[in-house]
């Protein structure tokens, strides 16, 4: 992309309309003075500069941006029902668009096509395919790569309650639950975009992508430019990932401790990357790395040591004592799983307990059958959840509170920012605020027609529905800011279901519909508002971001629904590995843990869980503990306020640092620990330039190269019913069978040993 002087704006840290800068101060100080943004990162990775000439909405961006997002919606919601789930993240199609929309900028017509009847027109090719169209084509993929939670609910109702569902209610609550977070984005953007210090970390992958997908470069003698670093790296990933992928999967979980102890099940409990707890465990696969806990070289070195210290104290110190002290009968079950089990050890049976014709809890059968017992890794997930979201309140009200007034005040004045707040206010009209309102009142009403109406199938009221809106109204600030400078998000998911389960209990549908409305709506508005961060670094104009992101929403809900709809009605036995095919890869993984979920919060209830009636009432005692986290950090911090590291212990972070389990596996951790240490401590404090110059495309060529890969590797092979070799290391598993056993005396488990 080429830039005159003339169309760029550059504006000075000082900038004071009104007071004029000398030359020798101007030439002196520009380099300091220009890049104003308090965040080292952005300052390495943001240019300060804007092409206001650039066109936008163009047919290119119209047409690629919304194949990008129908192809990405397709197939995470068909890779998402796999045993291996795969995340296609938007970075791939980022890079597929570039030379498409180079071809149709070589080789459309510039004519100008009129619309009959009207003064509107438009040009298939307005000139050379530039940054910004780019961009707003990769936030159409955001939109696709993003899922659809109200999807889960429609698969656990036909796959695992195996219960007929009217598609009306279910597409209405699907669209309903995606848009909804437009209003609380539109209230809170001021704080959450606007401001300099909310800088959104895993943004930077993308600027940096785009500057090196577009920038021109001249290439140093002995290395690579950018974009050369970056064809390397996605080449390299994409020719590896075969292996771990296609030829060896075992790669992704190698637990050495299980091959010296075969007949231990205490030793392969502890070395288990999988169902235990992962000592000595690793893997070489960057999908082990950044599956479910995203890419580590997008999220600040003080946030991995805060989740690191987290990890190790629930792990290896919490973990092992509640679990050989028999905390809560531990022994009984495995040490490391997402399932309920019965007061024997067995699988819990949800059909015994559940009244058939209307779908509600039975109390005398729960009375006469067993309480829901989980494991001990589950019920301490759990506990940190409450202490998680408590902390991120009090963390924010004690460390943010001040900022977040002033900039109230200043919101309506109009006078905090930094240099790119200043460029986008300067040349770019801001969106609306009825525009957000409108969507927000649309939304609501359709969210109570969905629940109200059709025989209330969806069995939440009125009621429901709005307390769940203003739960998500609540904490989208708290949990925002969190997001935006630490990478992390806390999630709603628990609190929703516990306070819905105490108001509404024994509706397994009412609380996820609830959780749905509440966890999802605030989830939303935070990808909303880091989209519109990307734009106000890619100096896009915000309106073009709103009509982009809300389209975006409506294409991706529809793929989303109707891929998992067409997959539900056509697969038999989907979700159900004791009854599919042998090597199925239709296990529905994720979906398996929130039927679970539904479970403990929906059928049984908090009251019979968490509260005087169930067997963890301990857990409430972690909401007081959340609270109390961040207090002794605030305090010292102000007392020593010469000791930078005292402000870096973020308690929200630490607590939650084991917080993604059982779902990813300690091998996760252990991988993403290790890489995310390296990048950004040791080379970003020895290694600044190089890190400031590729670390971020390093991520997105790894993530690029393994979606490519996968993506080949299943319509080419694995699909036409060709697997890999038939050998030892083709199980996608560590090879710890006695990990998953209980340890109490006389349990009975398949596959276990019975201890006398």
């Amino acid at each position: 992309m080429e830039n005159s002087d003339t169309n760029r704006t550059v504006m000075p840290v000082s900038y004071e309309p009104n007071k004029p800068v000398s030359e020798k101060a101007t030439l002196e100080k520009t380099e300091e003075e220009v890049n104003d943004s308090p965040i080292e990162e952005v300052r390495l990775t943001v240019p300060i500069t804007d092409d206001r000439t650039l066109p936008c909405l163009t047919f290119r961006t119209w047409i690629l941006g919304i194949i990008s997002c129908a192809a990405l919606a397709f197939l995470n919601q068909f890779f998402g029902y796999r045993q291996n789930a795969l995340s296609i993240t938007s970075v791939s199609a980022q890079i597929l668009v570039l030379p498409l929309g180079k071809l149709m900028a070589a080789s459309l017509p510039t004519k100008q096509i009129k619309f009959p009847g009207t003064k509107w027109s438009f040009s298939l090719n307005p000139g050379p395919f530039n940054l910004k169209e780019h961009c707003l084509i990769t936030i159409f993929a955001n939109a696709g790569s993003t899922s659809v939670y109200a999807v889960n609910i429609v698969t656990i109702i036909k796959a695992f309650y195996h219960r007929k569902l009217n598609p009306v209610p279910a597409m209405l609550l699907t669209l309903s639950t995606q848009m909804l977070g437009y209003g609380w984005a539109g209230i809170f953007r001021k704080f959450l975009v606007d401001s300099p210090y909310m800088w959104w970390p895993s943004n930077l992958v993308q600027v940096s992508l785009f500057r090196a997908l577009h920038e021109n470069e001249t290439r140093r003698k002995g290395g690579l430019t950018r974009l050369q670093f970056f064809i390397v790296v996605l080449i390299s990933s994409f020719s590896y990932y075969i292996v771990p992928n296609y030829l060896f999967p075992s790669i992704t979980a190698l637990s050495f401790v299980c091959w010296i102890w075969r007949d231990s099940v205490t030793a392969q409990q502890l070395g288990a990357g999988v169902h235990g707890l992962g000592i000595g465990s690793f893997a070489f696969d960057w999908s082990t790395v950044a599956g479910f806990l995203g890419s580590p070289l997008a999220t600040p070195g003080f946030a991995i040591v805060n989740m690191l210290v987290g990890f190790i104290v629930v792990l290896y110190v919490v973990t092992p004592i509640a679990y050989w002290n028999n905390f809560y009968d531990a022994q009984k079950f495995p040490i490391f799983s997402s399932h309920v089990f019965d007061a024997s050890g067995a699988p819990y049976n949800i059909s015994a307990i559940l009244n058939e014709k209307a779908f509600d809890f039975n109390r005398e059968a729960y009375d006469n059958y067993s309480k829901v017992n989980l494991s001990i890794i589950f019920v301490l997930v759990y506990g940190l959840s409450f202490a998680t979201l408590a902390a991120t309140v009090s963390h924010v009200a004690l460390f943010h509170g001040r900022t977040i007034c002033k900039q109230m005040k200043a919101s309506f004045q109009d006078k905090f920012g930094d240099v790119h707040t200043r460029l986008m206010r300067k040349n770019y009209e801001p969106v609306p605020q009825w525009w957000f309102h409108s969507i927000l009142i649309f939304v609501i009403a359709v969210s109570l027609f969905a629940c109200e109406g059709f025989g209330r199938q969806l069995q939440l009221p009125y009621w429901g529905v709005l307390l769940a809106m203003a739960l998500a109204f609540i904490f989208t600030l708290p949990v925002g800011v969190i997001t935006a400078t630490t990478n992390q998000q806390a999630g709603l998911n628990v609190i929703s279901e516990m306070i819905i389960g105490y108001m509404y209990p024994g509706k397994p549908l009412a609380n996820i519909v609830f959780k749905t409305y509440g966890t999802i709506s605030m989830s939303q508005a935070i990808t909303f508002l880091s989209d519109f961060k990307l734009g106000h670094y890619m100096k896009i104009p915000p309106k073009s971001m709103f009509l982009v992101q809300l389209v975006g929403t409506v294409v991706s809900s529809l793929v989303y629904f109707g891929t998992a709809w067409w997959l539900l009605t056509s697969i038999e036995y989907i979700c159900n590995p004791a009854k599919l095919p042998a090597g199925s890869p239709w296990t529905c993984p994720g979906d398996d843990v929130f039927y679970n979920a539904s479970i403990i919060w929906g059928v049984v209830g908090p009251l019979r869980m968490f509260g005087k009636l169930g067997l963890y009432p301990g857990m409430n005692y972690f909401f007081l503990f959340g609270l109390l986290a961040p207090v002794p950090v605030w305090y010292f911090s102000r007392k020593y306020p010469e000791k930078k590291w005292i402000r870096m212990i973020n308690a929200p972070i630490l607590i939650s640092g084991a917080g993604g389990l059982p779902l990813a596996k300690s091998v996760n951790y252990m991988c993403w620990f290790s890489v995310g240490l390296f990048f950004n401590l040791y080379v970003y404090k020895r290694f600044k330039g190089w890190w400031a110059r590729h670390n971020y495309l390093l991520s997105a060529g790894l993530d690029a190269g393994v979606a490519f890969m996968a993506t080949l590797c299943y319509f080419t092979l694995q699909f036409n019913g060709i697997d890999g070799p038939s050998w030892w290391g083709l199980a996608v598993d560590d090879h710890c069978p006695l990990a998953k056993c209980p340890t109490a005396r006389g349990i009975v488990v398949h596959g276990c040993p019975v201890v006398q």
